[in-house]
This record gives structure tokens, sequence and C-alpha cells, in this order.
């Protein structure tokens, strides 16, 4: 099967640069060994290799030894290697000695001993539309936020040509397979998360119902900031709701198997007398998980336009979040007390920043565009820089700059 370029490729060639070991992490079917085997020479698979577990028993240290940079899969299924690790790296004292690869968190008494100074961490997301080949690449986000002006040939996806590259993900298994098949990838991804990951990372049986039913409400209330409580009760029924604890139990686990890629809010300096919001909105790695989970076909997404923008929003900040972290960037939203909401705010380390509305359809630009003025006018420029970028991002039309400065791009323009 074709290797297709990841962002991580270069991100992990330069870890190994400066770091004795790089993890990996990731959703399962996210890339994360196959991008690690192009650059190991050497590789143990903790999750398929029946020896393992008799020289983990004997002498763990012996699974270290081998071609470097060594790749240790799935690492977390004896999580005890992390510090023979550490260790191993402290006694060669040499950069790029291993890749770590994992698709669930340990917990922390796992980890208790920290890793600073010998491990890099790299996450990786599946692949944004750039790396599939779906985008032209035309408009890079790094030039966006150095204040340039975007342009770009039109481009003109129609909706059930959005809704299929939407039902298809990032996936890199599903790259040349149809959006039937796509389907049943999400649906039964979706499955195994409730009737055993789920279970196994919480090291505690969970109810496979259950577990469906909260992938289906986080579904329905994808690209939101539906609170906790309102999850339960959407969950299991106003005669019937989970207390709160045990529904923050259930996301942790679906964190820790790095199914849920929430967005958290922007905190910064406002003029005006608004609060700030400070819940994080609701998203999977992916937005076809949403599919999955929800059990629809490419002819109900485009059937419900509202829910398809939700969707969309969740594209778009995936692919938003690939990028900036090319640059070292972090992706936030925003949302105050006086009802403005905006959908990505895109930081830079160096304090550089910019504001990104999220509309499938074109006819909300002017909207959206005012919503971007209103915000610039918001924010006390005494205390952080202005916006270096005002951007809307659509599902079709062409990239150009508005007379107010504000941006328009299509998504499937945008790169790194």
């Amino acid at each position: 099967m074709e290797y297709y370029k990841r962002f991580t490729d270069k991100a992990l060639d330069a870890r190994l640069q400066s770091a004795g070991a790089v993890l990996i992490e990731g959703a399962k079917g996210c890339g994360k060994t196959e991008t690690a085997m192009q650059i190991a020479s050497s590789v143990v698979r903790f999750d398929a290799d029946a020896q393992i577990k008799i020289m983990m028993d004997i002498d763990p240290g012996n699974v270290l030894k081998g071609a470097v940079p060594r790749l240790l899969d799935e690492w977390q299924e004896y999580p005890q290697i992390w510090n023979y690790v550490r260790r191993e790296v402290d006694t060669r004292k040499q950069k790029g000695q291993f890749i770590l690869t994992g698709s669930a968190t340990p917990d922390d008494e796992a980890k208790r001993h920290s890793g600073a100074g010998r491990f890099s961490v790299i996450k990786m997301r599946t692949m944004s539309l750039y790396e599939k080949g779906w985008s032209s690449g035309e408009v890079s986000l790094a030039a966006l936020m150095r204040g340039e002006a975007p342009t770009s040939e039109p481009v003109k996806f129609e909706l059930g040509e959005l809704a299929e590259k939407t039902t298809l993900g990032g996936w890199p298994g599903l790259i040349g397979v149809s959006a039937n098949e796509g389907l049943r990838f999400v649906n039964d991804y979706v499955t195994l998360i409730a009737e055993a990951d789920l279970s196994r990372v919480s090291k505690k049986k969970r109810d496979p119902y259950k577990v469906t039913r909260l992938l289906q409400s986080l579904a329905r209330n994808i690209s939101t900031e539906v609170s906790i409580a309102a999850l339960s009760k959407d969950t299991w029924g106003s005669d019937a709701d989970l207390d709160d604890e045990t529904v923050i139990a259930y996301l942790s686990a679906l964190e820790r198997l790095m199914t849920t890629d929430n967005l958290p809010a922007w905190n910064t300096h406002i003029r005006s007398s608004s609060m700030l919001r400070k819940a994080p909105k609701r998203h999977f790695v992916d937005p076809s998980l949403a599919i999955g989970a929800l059990g629809l076909s490419v002819d109900k997404v485009i059937a419900d336009l509202n829910y398809f923008g939700l969707l969309f929003e969740s594209l778009a900040i995936r692919d938003l979040r690939i990028y900036a972290d090319s640059n070292g960037g972090k992706v936030y939203h925003y949302r105050d007390s006086h009802g403005l909401e905006i959908d990505t705010i895109v930081e830079y380390a160096n304090g550089t920043w910019g504001a990104f509305e999220i509309k499938l359809g074109i006819s909300a630009v002017d909207e959206a565009a005012n919503n971007l003025l209103r915000l610039a006018v918001k924010i006390d420029t005494e205390k952080i820089q202005p916006p270096n970028a005002l951007t809307v991002i659509t599902g079709n039309g062409f990239a150009y700059r508005r007379p107010d400065g504000v941006n328009v791009v299509p998504l499937s323009t945008l790169t790194e």
C-alpha cells in the first residue's frame, strides 16, 4: 500500500535529532505505526508478538536491544517499559534511540517517573484534506498568520462529494475506498470502542449500551459546548440520569483512547465587560466517528444541512489543528457572555494569532465576517497584539481578501 506523506514525518525526524526517545500518541488507525516504520530500523509489536510477554517477565531490558531507532509499537500494552526506556536513554546518552507509538494513554501510575529530558511527545491526528490529496494547498495557514492575502483557483464540491469525504474522514486505511466501505469502518470502530476498548482502558467493565448512547450524544452535540449534565440527561433519559462523576469517568476514558479531541476556550484580554466562557467544545478526533456513532448515511448527512454544518466545522478544526501543529501553534474557540462566538482561534508561541469562522455555505460569509470584525474591536491591544488574520473558511468558492480585510478561504485550498 502506498505511503502518503504526513506532516508528522517532518516532526518525527526533527524530534529524533533532539531527544533520546519520541512518543507518538494518536487514535487507533490514524497511521502512527506506518509513519514510524518509515524511519525505524527495528520494531517490537507489543500487541501482536506472542514472545513479548515472556521477554517482559524475564528481562524487559532485552526488548530494547536492536537497531535504532527502535520502534516500540503499542507500548501501553506493557506500560512498565516506559521506565526501562527512560533508564536506557540515560545510559546510552545518545539521541534518536527509540520511537514509542500508542493508541491509548496509560494511567498516571504507569508513567510515574517523568520522561522530561528523555522523551519528546508528538500528537498525531488523522489525515488532513491536504495529506489525502483533497486540498490544493494554494493557501498556507502560516502565510495567513503572517498577514498575507490569500488567492486560489475556484473550487467546487457538490454537497454529496463533501459529505462522502467527511464520512471517509482522515483514516489512512480508507484511502481509495467507497463511502459505503467508509461507513462500515466507522460503524465498526465505534462498536469496538463501546464493546471492548473503553472497558480495557478503564480496567473496569463498562456497559456497551451506555457507552454507545454517550457516543451518540457526543455525536449529536459535536462542535458545541454541551455540558456534563446535558450529556447525562441526553444519554440516559430524564428518568434515569447518570451522576456527573460517572459521566466524567466515561469521558476521561474516551480521552485516554484519543477518541475525543475537545477544543479548549481561549483565555485572552478584552476591552469590554464581557466575561469569557471557559467550557470546551466537544469534538471527536475525526468527525467521521460522529457519523458512525449515529449510523448515518451520506444521504442523511446531506438531508440535515444544520448538522452537516457542525460536521464541517469539526472537519475544518481538525485540519487547522494539524496545520497549526506543524508550526507550534495552538487552536482554541472563543465565546463571551455577550453572545459573541468565534469558531476557532489559532495562536502561535510568539503571540501571533488569528480568528477563523467556519461556514459550509458561502451565503453565511457576511455574517461570519461581521463576527470576526466585532472580535477584533473587543481585543485589548495594549495587552496583546491585534490579529494577523481574520478569515472565514468555506466549503466552496475561491480564496480572496475582502475590502474590510477579512479573508475568505475554502477548506480545500488550505495547507500548513
